[in-house]
C-alpha cells in the first residue's frame, strides 16, 4: 500500500516537471520525464496551464497533495492538456513507475 504525501513532501515541491528541461525559449518550457521502472519524480508542482504526450506504454501511481492516489495505465500517445491552472489553481503530485519498462513523457508549459 502506498502511503499519501507527507506534508514535508508537499512543502518540498518544486516547480520541476520533468527529469529534464530541454527547452526554454519565448515564454514556452519543454520538459523530457524518463523514470525507470520503480523510480520517482518528487512531489513538484503544476501552476502554469501545459500539457504532456507519454512516449511509451506504461503504468504509474501519483500520489495527490489532497491525499488521493491514482493508479495510472499509459498508453503511448497518450496527451492531456491542463489549460487552467494559475498559482491560485496549482496542484501537486508525485509519479512513480510501477510498470516494467521505462516511462518517457514530453511535458510543455506556457509560462506567463
Amino acid at each position: 500500500m502506498t502511503t499519501p504525501l507527507s506534508k514535508a513532501e508537499i512543502a518540498m515541491a518544486t516547480d520541476r516537471v520533468g527529469t529534464h528541461l530541454v527547452s526554454e525559449e519565448n515564454g514556452v518550457k519543454v520538459w523530457h520525464l524518463r523514470l525507470a521502472p520503480g523510480e520517482t519524480l518528487p512531489a513538484h508542482r503544476h501552476e502554469r496551464p501545459y500539457f504532456w504526450t507519454v512516449l511509451t506504454d506504461g503504468k504509474a501511481v501519483s500520489r495527490q497533495a489532497d491525499g488521493r492516489i491514482l493508479d495510472v495505465t499509459y498508453r503511448a500517445g497518450d496527451t492531456r492538456h491542463m489549460s487552467d491552472l494559475s498559482p491560485d489553481t496549482a496542484f501537486v503530485h508525485d509519479l512513480t513507475n510501477t510498470g516494467e519498462a521505462e516511462l518517457v513523457f514530453v511535458t510543455v508549459e506556457f509560462v506567463r
